[in-house]
């Protein structure tokens, strides 16, 4: 397909938005969360259901229970709206979620199903459905390497602000 440079703008910046929100919900980043849905959004995340604002909230003290999470997205596919303001996509999504108070991976696969609107040349979730496929947990042997010697996986979390990067 042939795209302009204002619809190739357009795909980057709702790509941008599923990348904030990632980031958000791993680093505890309340306003990096938000920022990927407009405040009349809704989020149908299973265990909640309802304004996408509040659910970023629920997840900045739901997530206290893993040390460090990654929310890795792959395949996105994106339909741009004739109109100009609206898109629909959908995402996949497998997130590692490492338990605070045990060598336990929790694993989650499923997909985003969003709607995104466009709003004074911004993009916003506006609605947005998680489905779920696969869920796992298993207990995790550490790798044969001095592990200590890093910085560990709630070294920048919460963000608290903090610029990308070192």
């Amino acid at each position: 397909m042939n795209y302009t440079i204002d619809q190739l703008v357009d795909l980057e910046s709702i790509r941008d938005v599923a990348r904030r929100y990632c980031r958000g919900v791993d680093r505890l980043d309340i306003e990096e969360m938000k920022s990927a849905y407009w405040s009349d959004a809704t989020d149908d995340h299973g265990t909640f259901a309802g304004n996408a604002w509040e659910f970023a909230e629920h997840c900045m003290v739901g997530h206290l229970r893993w040390r460090s999470t990654a929310h890795c997205i792959f395949n996105h596919t994106i339909t741009l709206e004739t109109d100009g303001r609206h898109a629909r996509g959908e995402i996949y999504n497998v997130s590692y979620l490492y338990q605070k108070d045990a060598d336990v991976l929790d694993t989650w696969h499923g997909r985003y199903l969003d709607l995104y609107q466009k709003r004074v040349g911004e993009w916003r979730i506006l609605e947005r459905v998680c489905v779920h496929e696969h869920t796992s947990s298993r207990a995790v042997d550490p790798m044969l390497i001095d592990v200590d010697k890093f910085r560990q996986g709630d070294f920048d979390r919460p963000a608290d602000g903090r610029l990308i990067g070192p």
